[in-house]
């Protein structure tokens, strides 16, 4: 068995793809639409599985923005999407000031969770050891639910 992706179902394309590409450092690996059946898929790899994903198939991220209006309630039966990052509190800081809520702060040094605009919840986790603990995160509280 080899794992190939999640899929997501989104409702703002544009605003999906600002919050995984520009703000958490995605890359479009490919895309697809379908007129008859009203839909665009688009896959995306974290950057450092972007050079995988043509060759074995990296673990992928599929988004799914059906054309027509549908509203998404996502609900925590799904889980969530984890992403090993290079320095949890720079992602952190950059998400905040670009609006996004840390909802789980990296108290630890290691670990957050966040929310994309259609509130599918993403862990977020140190690469390597836990970076010692910094404020501001070390002393913000939780927000909303993860």
């Amino acid at each position: 068995m080899q794992y190939l992706h999640t899929m997501i179902r989104v409702s703002n394309l544009d605003q999906t793809l600002h919050f995984f590409c520009d703000l958490l450092g995605m890359v479009e690996i490919n895309r697809k639409s379908s007129d008859k059946g009203r839909f665009t898929l688009v896959f995306l790899a974290a950057s450092d599985d972007e050079l995988r994903a043509g060759e074995d198939r990296a673990p992928m991220l599929e988004l799914t923005y059906n054309w027509d209006p549908e509203a998404y309630s996502g609900g925590r039966n799904f889980g969530h999407l984890a992403y090993r990052v290079d320095d949890i509190y720079a992602l952190c800081e950059t998400l905040r000031s670009n609006g996004v809520t840390i909802n789980r702060p990296p108290r630890d040094g290691h670990m957050a969770f966040i929310r994309t605009p259609d509130g599918v919840s993403i862990e977020l986790l140190q690469k390597g050891e836990a970076l010692a603990p910094r404020e501001p995160w070390f002393s913000m509280e939780n927000s909303g639910t993860w």
